[in-house]
């Protein structure tokens, strides 16, 4: 048997730098071998991983069409997989109203429609084997109306909850499905989203991603069904859920409205 055969596999989405590098590394650490995507270059998070002791391949990919999630798959090359953190997203600023639609677009295909069609290629796999973890980058921002991050806080609403249905669905077999819920998070995602004139944008108490990815991977790895990165966001989540939508709403308006930095 080749080394490869006893090394289990893990398939990391967005896994370029922010929190899906920082779970890439933790499979590292624990052994495992990776096939790590993102739609920006890998090259650096590859060298780090490679250097780590684990076999990388890296597949430069958008996930927001079919081809770019086929080609993830595909570079599993036939190896079981032991686990996948979809963890792959993006954002969008700005009122639902002035936004591009076409961006709009993206930002439902990559954070749903593509991270659907992955766990649903690879979650087939486990069920078959009756083994594996899934484990979904979801947010906190699905708990609230997303004034200004409308599309964005929207869907990743839908990916919590379909980690929830998911889970319960596989709940007597093997595989285990869990939903990493972090706050805001000192990423790229900030930049990419067009939020840097924004209160949330500016905000110099972004969580460490590092810190986020570590709460996610030994929630994943317990079972677990879901976990909020950090205590702050615990309370914020809770009072998500007693608060009224239309002051939630109000409330993310203060935060991502643009020039409320």
């Amino acid at each position: 048997m080749t080394d490869a055969e006893f090394r289990p596999l893990a398939i990391v989405t967005g896994a370029s730098s922010g929190i899906g590098y920082e779970l890439a590394k933790l499979f590292a650490e624990d052994g495992y071998d990776l096939v790590i995507a993102a739609d920006t270059s890998l090259a650096e998070a590859s060298q780090a991983l490679t250097a780590m002791g684990a076999h990388v391949t890296a597949v430069h990919a958008d996930l927001a069409h079919e081809e770019g999630v086929q080609s993830v798959y595909a570079a599993a090359a036939g190896r079981s997989i032991d686990a996948l953190a979809a963890n792959a997203g993006h954002g969008l600023g700005k009122g639902f109203l002035d936004q591009d639609f076409e961006e709009i677009v993206g930002v439902i295909n990559t954070n749903i429609t593509g991270t659907l069609r992955l766990a649903y290629l690879v979650g087939r796999e486990m069920r078959e084997r009756d083994r594996g973890m899934i484990l979904f980058t979801g947010s906190i921002a699905g708990l609230m109306p997303g004034s200004f991050q409308a599309v964005y806080n929207a869907s990743k609403a839908f990916v919590d909850s379909f980690s929830f249905a998911l889970r319960n669905e596989l709940k007597d077999t093997g595989v285990t499905v869990t939903v990493l819920m972090p706050g805001v998070t000192d990423t790229q995602f900030f930049e990419r989203a067009d939020l840097m004139d924004t209160k949330v944008g500016q905000d110099d108490n972004k969580a460490d991603p590092a810190d986020v990815a570590k709460v996610g991977y030994e929630a994943m790895k317990r079972g677990d069904g879901d976990v909020v990165a950090g205590f702050g966001n615990k309370v914020q989540a809770a009072m998500a859920a007693v608060t009224p939508q239309t002051v939630l709403a109000e409330q993310h308006r203060k935060m991502a409205e643009p020039g409320s930095a």
